[in-house]
């Protein structure tokens, strides 16, 4: 088996590629840190691919007294929001009122409402929310995003779709992120700013030797063992950060993670406006209803633990059912069985606080550092994607103690690729791209435009017409978009870019996705064949 040495000392390693590693990364590059990042399989191929697609703040965090993490989350939204404005934009949030909601018990905002207010039986009084969404509005010094309102169901069109018993909802703001995406670019940048990316490949050991780590990764795919020396270790395992200290970098710790499954359904559309709907249940949960890749309604969350990250989560049939039965709750047409195209599930490894149950579990995240004998190990438990950035920095100051000369923080406004243009200059963009390749019909284009932003031209380059991008795929795809793919974004099969660094998957046949695995596949083989002569 192969095997590379690699002389440099680096200032920092990372194990994971989700969001959290990623971000973490980025920063560090940014900072002047020699830097490399391992991902034992795809870019954000566990739970940074399988959010529910919002940068939030966390409305339901109130109740459980999260001030410090809602408040950090609202001021995200806006930083995040001007640095990627092609893959993250602002959505509205319908929630309507009823007189049986109901709170989940776990809350502190529930038990004490029920001893100072016992009448009020575990029901949430409009006054509560309200004054939840006052402090939503003011917590995060909104400036881009509207304030709070209230809709009239019986006359606004939002209340069409819904059962005649509402007749009153609460509108409020919060916004739209493509996940994966949003990990790539991250990778990308860092990548660009000198930091070694290597995904496919797998952290076998990892060893205290004075004061470094000595590091030996492995790539699935060729088998070719690497070694790496490194001044600090980050443990950005997301699932398995437990396992990464109990088997990896064997140390002694307390802190553990709580893995707790959240699963989504993805519908028909369900209704044709672009605003979102906040559901809350009588059993104190609450779910989104949100319009999903133009033709599609997204469905979720559900809360339940997962006992072992090495299997694979799945959207069960229980909790397909829950969740259409939630939502026909409130929809006049009830969501049955046939509307479901796709479901997709991940497990998001929070912290391990004791709650008593995986809704009540902390979303905040912890960062812990270690440094028994010697090299100081940064293990990072929780967060919540919308705090990703935040968290980099908080990780830096962690290390910072034991960097010489630590540079300071710099990412917010710094924009990520194909980010570098107005919030408001989407429909701009998408009408230049039209003029300048008038093959392109409006679904190609702004599609194009929200996966890649002024990076859009860069891949469609000189082409005069559709032939002029290679070889076709389903779904729009052509060869210039999929080389693309392969050559800057790490993709190496099908499932990487119909069901990551895009969704076309919900577009399109089994056969034709295989067919397009067999193409990378070829394409893969050829470049090894040229790079060895």
């Amino acid at each position: 088996m192969p095997s590379q040495q690699n002389p440099e000392v680096l200032d920092l390693f990372v194990i994971g590629g989700g969001i959290n590693g990623c971000g973490i990364a980025r920063d560090a590059t940014g900072r002047g840190l020699s830097v490399a990042l391992a991902e034992m399989n795809d870019l954000a191929s566990a739970t940074s691919s399988a959010s529910t697609k919002l940068f939030h703040g966390g409305l339901r965090y109130l109740e459980f007294f999260e001030v410090r993490l809602v408040r950090e989350a609202l001021k995200e939204r806006e930083t995040l929001l001007q640095a990627m404005p092609h893959i993250s934009w602002p959505m509205r949030f319908v929630l309507p009122y009823h007189k049986d909601m109901r709170f989940d018990g776990d809350t502190p905002t529930s038990r004490i409402l029920n001893i100072v207010m016992p009448w009020t039986k575990g029901r949430r009084p409009a006054w509560l929310i309200r004054f939840g969404l006052f402090l939503y509005d003011n917590l995060g010094n909104r400036k881009i995003l509207p304030a709070t309102s209230t809709v009239d169901l019986t006359s606004d069109p939002v209340g069409a779709v819904l059962q005649d018993r509402f007749t009153k909802a609460y509108e409020y703001s919060d916004c739209w992120i493509e996940d994966s995406r949003l990990v790539v670019l991250n990778a990308r940048d860092a990548e660009a700013r000198g930091a070694q990316i290597m995904t496919r490949t797998k952290v076998t050991s990892a060893e205290r030797v004075g004061d470094v780590w000595q590091i030996t990764t492995e790539d699935k795919d060729s088998g070719e063992t690497q070694h790496f020396t490194a001044r600090m270790l980050v443990n950005a395992g997301g699932p398995w950060v437990q396992d990464v200290i109990r088997s990896k970098v064997r140390i002694n710790s307390t802190e553990g993670v709580r893995l707790v499954r959240g699963s989504h359904i993805v519908t028909r559309k369900l209704f044709d406006h672009d605003k979102c709907y906040f559901f809350q249940g009588e059993d104190g949960r609450i779910i989104f209803a949100i319009p999903y890749e133009t033709d599609f309604t997204l469905i979720g969350t559900t809360d339940a633990d997962h006992a072992d990250p090495s299997t694979p989560p799945e959207c069960t049939e229980a909790e397909a059912d829950y969740l259409r039965k939630f939502a026909s709750s409130y929809f006049k047409k009830p969501v049955e069985r046939e509307d479901i195209v796709w479901t997709y599930s991940g497990v998001r490894p929070l912290y391990d606080d004791g709650a008593s149950s995986a809704t009540a579990a902390t979303r905040d995240y912890v960062l812990k550092v270690n440094t028994d004998g010697g090299a100081p190990l940064l293990n990072v438990f929780g967060g919540k994607i919308t705090t990703y950035r935040r968290l980099a920095e908080s990780a830096l100051a962690a290390l910072a103690p034991f960097l010489t000369n630590p540079q300071g923080d710099w990412t917010a406004g710094v924009s990520l690729p194909g980010g570098d243009f107005p919030v408001d200059g989407v429909d701009t963009l998408i009408a230049d791209l039209r003029r300048a390749y008038p093959f392109l019909d409006a679904f190609w284009a702004r599609r194009l435009i929200r996966a890649y932003g002024t990076e859009a031209r860069v891949i469609l380059g000189d082409a005069k017409t559709a032939q002029d991008l290679g070889h076709p795929f389903a779904a729009a795809l052509t060869e210039r978009e999929i080389r693309w793919l392969m050559d800057r974004e790490y993709a190496r099969t099908a499932e990487d870019v119909v069901w990551r660094r895009s969704r076309l998957g919900l577009r399109m046949t089994a056969d034709e996705i295989a067919a397009l695995d067999d193409w990378m596949k070829s394409a893969r083989a050829s470049e090894t064949v040229s790079t060895k002569e």
